[in-house]
């Protein structure tokens, strides 16, 4: 039950408590008049009434007397003064006397408990609300100081090795902790010490969280878990102390692992930046560091956590002693996104015709996350079509979604722009089928996707890992097909600002080419870096100037030099194949999105034919799926806005 149950509960109970006790008292209150109601008699009338004759019978308890008149019945009380012998007066007038035994000067149990009930009803509230303030993890006002980490025994959910997959160099490193974690003692016998502490880096979504449970998993030992920006608070000193706080359980459960997560949140270099250090932050730093090497070793807690960012590390931390090891976790390569791929279509029901290579390839780059969100969005596509299994149309077009964007049929185009859009694609297109360093083109479509009109997509052959410089120059050209197109059909003032993003990229491509990658001979092989610039009290200070005017000058105009003969190009290429620019803009017209093969089919003149739908139990892959080769995601270049 959460806490807003257990405190609705409490005061529920309050509440029913003080009407049960309201309830008592009135009760009480009943008793001690006898059960009867009537009227209050003066002491005088009372006896006057009585010598004449006129009441039956009383009851007398203690200075009270109670009865009832003989001629109606109706009833009455007295109060009868101190050292007045009422028993003998009316003994004299026949009346019927009863007495009854006065309790009025005992002390009960339930006066007790109504005098005290308040004392006690407070004294309650404030334990339960202590007790809040100290709540389990820390979590109080009380609690500053306590770990916020959480111990994941694994008893349910256990992940192994076996669930990773895609990352087999970084599995083989993090498998010596697993076996001393198992077996310390085979490393002892020999003298040998197991890393304190493994640094794992990658970019976001390569599994980096996943294969740290992996390691608990597979030792079989408690895993504390906790994110960096856990330790930072507004008060001077307390990350600090959840830092010991935690060292402290760890080492009450080791054999164990803390893994930190994100960790750059707290272990980013001391006395950086203008404004200088943050207390806090360089404290808990500072605590972190002690805790890992410091004159108290902590025995069989090995600790593992997780950036992006290690080049904001302090060194302090990234030391031997501390993180000994830092663990590549990067993004997978075609096979294994294969494997990636295999492990989350278990989680699906699949059509016979889907095949996990052909995905892995024509998904570059796609991190472990990635993948996973392209099983579900397929599997969610096959749901809303109303099919038993997931079909490779459904990855196919979920790649698409995920590559390109969600397709915006809803948004209203007119003719005259559909028909700019798709001289604008094809101009892309052209370019890059008679551009020998190109990408080859995956798909092209002038259905609004995202915030681009239209696209074309290109995917590489194969991982690349670095790129030539005809590629480059191949890029540039493609980059300015849109444009040039354009100005060819439409004329130079009907041009549009369809290609703000073609240049934008070009621009900025050109720009490294002379400053970063050395490629133009005026400049040499220098590196020339922008002006260092800090934000400080809302202002910008330039830190440093790394080149002079006269060469920021001849940078600019080294890199218009690039464009502009890229743009040439361009121009050349298109007018020599006008009548392909026709004939691909007026098939986008008619099928709207077209892919890498059937571009080339069309300025075969060819017809396109096109199938329903692969069936769900044939086991041909579909026509549609591209036969290209691996690919880096790093190097695609969607052209066209």
């Amino acid at each position: 039950m959460n806490n807003f149950g257990r405190n609705l509960l409490f005061w529920l109970a309050v509440g029913v408590t003080l009407a049960f006790l309201f309830n008592v008292f009135q009760g009480g209150k009943t008793a001690t008049t006898g059960g009867m109601s009537g009227e209050t008699l003066a002491y005088s009338d009372f006896m006057a009434d009585a010598g004449g004759g006129r009441i039956s019978d009383v009851t007398i308890k203690g200075q009270e007397i109670t009865g009832h008149y003989s001629a109606d019945g109706r009833a009455f009380r007295v109060l009868v003064p101190n050292n007045e012998n009422v028993v003998d007066r009316l003994a004299t007038t026949g009346v019927r006397i009863t007495a009854e035994k006065d309790d009025s000067g005992k002390v009960s149990l339930m006066g007790v408990l109504l005098s005290w009930f308040p004392m006690l009803l407070l004294i309650g509230v404030w334990i339960f609300f202590m007790r809040q303030m100290q709540g389990k993890g820390g979590g109080g006002a009380m609690g500053f100081g306590k770990s916020r980490a959480r111990m994941l025994t694994e008893a349910h959910g256990r992940i192994t090795f076996d669930d990773v997959a895609g990352i087999e160099e970084a599995k083989t490193e993090l498998e010596e902790i697993v076996e001393f974690l198992k077996d310390p003692q085979k490393f002892q016998r020999l003298g040998g010490k197991i890393p304190k502490g493994a640094l794992l880096v990658g970019p976001p979504g390569t599994g980096k969280t996943l294969i740290a449970r992996a390691v608990a998993g597979e030792a079989n030992v408690p895993f504390f878990t906790i994110s960096g920006s856990d330790f930072v608070e507004m008060f001077v000193g307390v990350g600090a102390s959840r830092v010991r706080d935690m060292f402290e359980q760890a080492k009450k459960n080791a054999p164990c692992i803390i893994f930190i997560d994100e960790i750059d949140a707290v272990g980013r270099h001391r006395g950086a930046g203008l404004g200088g250090g943050n207390d806090e932050r360089e404290q808990t730093l500072n605590q972190l560091l002690v805790e890992m090497d410091g004159f108290e070793a902590s025995e069989g807690v090995i600790l593992i956590a997780a950036t992006n960012r290690p080049d904001v590390l302090d060194p302090a931390l990234l030391r031997p002693g501390r993180f000994d090891r830092q663990v590549v976790v990067p993004l997978p390569d075609v096979n294994g996104r294969d494997k990636i791929l295999s492990v989350h279509m278990k989680k699906v029901p699949l059509a016979k015709n889907v095949q996990s290579m052909v995905i892995a390839r024509g998904t570059p780059g796609f991190s472990g996350a990635d993948l996973a969100n392209l099983v579900n969005e397929a599997a969610l596509l096959a749901a809303r079509r109303g099919k038993r299994v997931v079909g490779m149309e459904e990855f196919e077009d979920a790649k698409d979604k995920v590559m390109m964007g969600t397709e915006r049929r809803s948004m209203a185009m007119s003719d005259k722009e559909k028909n700019l859009t798709a001289y604008h694609e094809a101009g892309h297109a052209i370019l890059a089928i008679h551009e020998p360093e190109s990408d080859p083109i995956h798909k092209a479509t002038i259905i609004p996707r995202g915030r681009a009109l239209g696209m074309v997509m290109r995917l590489p052959e194969g991982d690349r890992l670095s790129v030539a410089y005809d590629k480059l120059k191949a890029d540039l050209v493609v980059a300015m097909g849109g444009r040039v197109a354009e100005e060819l059909i439409f004329g130079k003032e009907k041009v549009t600002t369809g290609a703000s993003s073609d240049i934008r990229f070009a621009t900025d491509m050109a720009r490294r080419m002379v400053t970063e990658w050395g490629f133009n001979e005026n400049l040499g092989p220098l590196h020339y870096g922008a002006n260092q610039e800090e934000v400080f009290l809302g202002h910008s200070v330039t830190q440093s100037k790394n080149m002079s005017e006269q060469t920021a000058s001849v940078i600019d105009a080294e890199v218009r030099k690039i464009v502009e003969v890229a743009y040439k190009r361009a121009h050349d290429k298109l007018t020599e194949h006008l009548d392909q620019l026709h004939t691909l803009a007026k098939a986008l017209l008619e099928y709207e999105t077209l892919s890498g093969e059937e571009i080339k089919a069309v300025l075969r003149g060819e017809a396109i034919i096109r199938d329903t739908g692969p069936d769900e139990t044939d086991d041909r892959p579909h026509s549609s799926v591209p036969t290209g080769g691996d690919i880096d995601l790093g190097s695609i270049k969607p052209q066209g806005a």
